[in-house]
């Protein structure tokens, strides 16, 4: 699967990912650090993205303003990274990434949830 990853997601999950064999491109790579919230899901619908994030602002873009392509929100902290990262590998092992590039998934410790994005 193809990532775009928040400059928020901690290092060690980029790693993890890439480590599982996906295609993994973190926002300061492609020189996005500050760019805001609606360019970054902008850029991830171009490249055909799935958007990875720790902030919870980006449900009410996907939801209320109806922008960009899937994320994956990664309810994390340092103490949880083992547990989160166990659940996300199960999503991704779950769902295909079609599917994935048309939900919000919010990922915790202990499980998650899966919701479809509105249609354009």
């Amino acid at each position: 699967m193809r990532f775009l990853l928040d400059q928020d997601v901690y290092a060690v999950t980029a790693r993890f990912l890439a480590g599982l064999g996906h295609d993994v491109i973190q926002v300061a790579q492609l020189g996005l650090s500050q760019a805001d919230d609606e360019e970054l899901l902008k850029v991830a619908q171009e490249q055909n993205r799935i958007f990875v994030t720790r902030d919870r602002d980006f449900g009410g873009l996907v939801f209320v303003k109806v922008l960009g392509s899937g994320v994956l929100y990664l309810r994390v902290l340092p103490s949880t990274q083992n547990s989160v990262h166990k659940e996300l590998e199960r999503v991704l092992n779950m769902h295909a990434e079609e599917e994935l590039r048309k939900a919000f998934v919010v990922i915790e410790p202990d499980g998650h949830r899966f919701r479809r994005l509105p249609v354009k």
